[in-house]
């Protein structure tokens, strides 16, 4: 058994509440520059809908993510060599701009050289790419709150299975946010498409990032990933993506994305793995076996066995103690509540999320139930706004039976914090029926309602003999006179002409 230690991350979808800060803040900090225009290493999506870029989630159009092959072998859906070397100059699975947006900006200065005149000057919409007036026509925001719905909604993939039972119009809606970043996954497509070898997973913690000077723009990383988180540069020629702020989480701070969220909808920590299960996981002859095998990697930091082969690989110990306190696992492997962004795609993603669960009371008095029943408050999860087979097709390949146990969780913590709070007392028996003690009943509780910064947020920092040798090998902006230390002598770094 080969333990590895894996920086995760767990988004509760009831807490997001749209407001996008998680997005502005990343787009401040790592796309605010030329050739990054229309990159948003964090995007918030409103489902139902096609998503940015359109319809990526769409693998039989992309091609992303991965297959089993006729002798139950994973391959890339794109192919491999042979067919990569075939298109190598003309991917045809590649999304252009209108897929993302052509992204614009407006002319400002119109409003203080326009001359005198009866009518008001009005700004106009620029192309940043030519400079061009352009037509506003998509954008990465554009369904928010199923503003694109009545066009586009019926696109989305994850209703292809449930058509006849959804309706979209207005006694009947419904819809949720999904923050989305880079998934750093455990089995990432994106690594094993790059044709140089400039993207790479690091074995320190796991986190997914580019070698700019070794991409030679070939973009079949950006085919490659079924999530469509790697993004192309046009101004660099290189390859760029979600760094999991790596230069924040070596000091032990949360991402930026994380530390902004103004619902405090997400949760950071490590967990250990086995390095040696990771084929066999993603290997899964069904598809609705992919969540359990995905939980079944994570091992019991507590696990006397578990530390002793985590230290013979090499991993810190402090490490193992934060993984021991870790958030991600209990919400996703203790606590059985967090669930994969598309498990099918065997990629097996490291960014995991509790299903929404919606007005529950409200929707058991419109279904006739006794909101105030405990023996009834289960029978609101076969009548949430969002049909569970939605939330299946999403986070669990189609399975229910995944998606059903989280929302029966949610439900039994929700009504026995209630009674509590009204009577003094929460019926163990609701509890009990979910699968939870009162022990795990009050972590979930502690964890998606009251979690504390630190509660949230369990990082242990890099080492600092390591800080060095990390920095010298990751970060992508090194100037002339910037020194690293080698065999207890100074060396001047190499310039790097080119900046992530």
């Amino acid at each position: 058994m080969r333990v590895r230690a894996q920086f995760m991350m767990v988004m509760a979808l009831d807490k997001c509440i749209g407001c996008h800060t998680c997005s502005v803040t990343c787009k401040q900090a790592w796309t605010n520059r030329n050739g990054t225009d229309y990159v948003w290493f964090n995007n918030v999506e409103t489902k139902p809908g096609i998503g940015y870029p359109k319809h990526y989630e769409d693998q039989e159009r992309w091609k992303g993510g991965w297959k089993l092959d006729g002798r139950e072998r994973l391959q890339l859906k794109a192919g491999g060599r042979v067919r990569k070397l075939l298109h190598i100059f003309a991917n045809p699975d590649l999304p252009v701009i209108d897929d993302y947006y052509e992204p614009w900006t407006y002319d400002y200065g119109h409003l203080v050289q326009a001359p005198l005149g009866d009518a008001a000057p009005v700004l106009s919409a620029r192309s940043r790419l030519t400079g061009k007036p352009t037509a506003l026509e998509w954008g990465p925001n554009w369904e928010d709150n199923l503003g694109g719905a009545t066009e586009r909604a019926r696109e989305d993939p994850n209703l292809a299975s449930i058509q006849d039972r959804v309706r979209l119009d207005y006694e009947h809606v419904f819809m949720f946010y999904l923050p989305r970043i880079c998934e750093h996954c455990l089995n990432p497509s994106c690594v094993a498409s790059c044709p140089s070898g400039a993207m790479y997973k690091r074995e320190e913690d796991g986190i997914v990032l580019v070698d700019q000077d070794k991409c030679r723009s070939w973009r079949f990383c950006v085919s490659g990933c079924p999530y469509k988180k790697v993004y192309f540069n046009h101004v660099t020629g290189k390859a760029e993506k979600c760094t999991f702020c790596y230069a924040r989480v070596e000091d032990g701070e949360p991402t930026i994305c994380s530390e902004t969220c103004v619902g405090r909808i997400r949760y950071i920590g490590i967990v250990l793995y086995d390095l040696d299960a990771v084929t066999a996981a993603a290997s899964a002859l069904d598809e609705r076996d992919l969540v359990e095998a995905h939980r079944d990697l994570f091992l019991d930091a507590r696990d006397p066995d578990v530390v002793a082969a985590a230290q013979d690989s090499g991993v810190p110990h402090d490490w193992i103690e934060a993984a021991q306190h870790s958030p991600v696992y209990a919400l996703a492997r203790e606590l059985r509540v967090a669930l994969p962004l598309h498990p099918e795609f065997r990629n097996l993603p490291m960014v995991w999320y509790v299903p929404p669960l919606a007005p529950v009371l409200d929707s058991l008095a419109v279904a006739g139930f006794d909101a105030e029943d405990p023996a009834d408050v289960f029978a609101a999860i076969e009548h949430l706004r969002i049909p569970i087979e939605y939330l299946a097709n999403l986070l669990a390949a189609g399975d229910v039976a995944p998606v059903e146990e989280s929302l029966r969780k949610q439900t039994a913590m929700r009504a026995y914090k209630r009674a509590e709070q009204l009577t003094g007392r929460g019926d163990p028996a609701v509890a009990e029926a979910a699968g939870l003690d009162a022990a795990s009943l009050e972590h979930l509780y502690r964890l998606l309602a009251l979690a504390n910064y630190d509660e949230r947020y369990v990082i242990p920092r890099s080492h600092r003999e390591d800080v060095g040798a990390l920095q010298t090998e990751h970060w992508s902006l090194d100037f002339p006179g910037v020194f690293e230390t080698r065999r207890g002598q100074e060396v001047p770094l190499p310039h790097r002409k080119e900046a992530r």
